[in-house]
């Protein structure tokens, strides 16, 4: 399926160097961004208290802020979670509290915000815990590692994937793109001091995943083209690859990237930093695969003898 066809390749690999340099300069300013910075790691990671309470009103999420701040809870974040009168509550791991009150202490700042508002005649909002969990500072650490291994084996697996398939100049080119959109979701979570939660790492396995797929479809039809048409150098192989498949890639990442904004606009605080990560991927991991892998093969050295085996004469028997 097609929505439009391009009669005349277009030389992408004429302005090569352009765009990876373009890479360059954002893979090196991710990378700054992540060594100073860091990633503000959620609970999950760090250890802590999460807690949902329901009101029978939409609460003040800033007022509730405030009154825990004030209570002594270093960096508390507030945020609804489903409706506006469900709250979800996470407090970070705090040294010198004992991990079994903390959760009675976020009960009592509620109540103090509570009896304020009465007083104000904002009627009751008493809020009601659904729900608490404790994340231990260990099993936040085996989870990192545990996600840093995940994250590890995924690359693993596309390069060996792509080395049987295609071949190495390919795997390390795919790998670096890949490595390249990667980087660069974690630096702007970095950059922007967004919460890096395991719905973020989910989403960082899948665009890797997304990614690949995209270099694959170009590869595919690399190597397709070096079997088919004879006479075109290696650069015109590859704008001719790239081009062939816009059409693919518009309605493969549109269609994407409708869900994900939609997930993005109406999913609520629970789904919007993995939609966010999504969404940052899908962008650069269109201008990885295409941009960016495909000048590397070209720098490797790939050319169409390499997919071509060369015909083996039979000798005649000697009578």
């Amino acid at each position: 399926m097609e929505f439009f066809r391009i009669r005349k390749d277009i030389p992408f690999m004429r302005h090569a160097l352009v765009f990876n340099v373009i890479s360059l300069i954002t893979f090196l300013l991710a990378v700054f961004f992540l060594a100073t910075k860091g990633l503000h790691f959620s609970i999950e990671f760090t250890g802590g208290t999460l807690m949902e309470v329901s009101y029978v009103q939409a609460p003040d999420l800033q007022q509730i802020r405030k009154q825990l701040e004030s209570d002594g809870f270093a960096d508390p974040q507030v945020q609804n979670f489903g409706s506006s009168r469900d709250v979800l509550i996470r407090v970070p791991l705090a040294k010198d509290s004992e991990t079994s009150k903390v959760g009675d202490r976020v009960m009592a700042s509620l109540a103090k915000v509570s009896d304020g508002t009465q007083s104000a005649g904002a009627g009751a909002t008493a809020p009601v815990l659904k729900r608490v969990e404790f994340v231990g500072p260990q099993v936040g650490k085996e989870l990192a590692e545990d996600g840093a291994l995940a994250l590890l084996l995924v690359i693993v697996g596309i390069m060996l994937y792509l080395a049987m398939r295609f071949e190495w100049r390919f795997a390390v080119s795919a790998i670096i793109a890949n490595m390249h959109d990667v980087v660069i979701i974690l630096g702007f979570f970095a950059l922007f001091q967004w919460e890096f939660s395991l719905p973020v790492l989910a989403a960082v396995l899948a665009v890797l995943g997304y990614s690949v797929n995209e270099s694959v479809v170009v590869f595919d039809r690399v190597r397709e083209t070096f079997k088919k048409k004879r006479g075109l150098g290696t650069p015109q192989v590859l704008d001719h690859a790239i081009t062939s498949t816009i059409s693919r890639t518009i309605i493969t990442h549109g269609c994407t990237q409708m869900m994900v904004t939609s997930m993005l606009i109406f999913g609520g605080a629970a789904l919007h930093y993995f939609a966010l990560a999504l969404t940052i991927g899908i962008c650069f991991g269109i201008y990885s695969s295409v941009l960016v892998a495909s000048p590397l093969v070209m720098w490797l050295g790939v050319s169409r003898e390499q997919f071509i085996k060369p015909k083996v004469e039979k000798q005649e028997a000697v009578v």
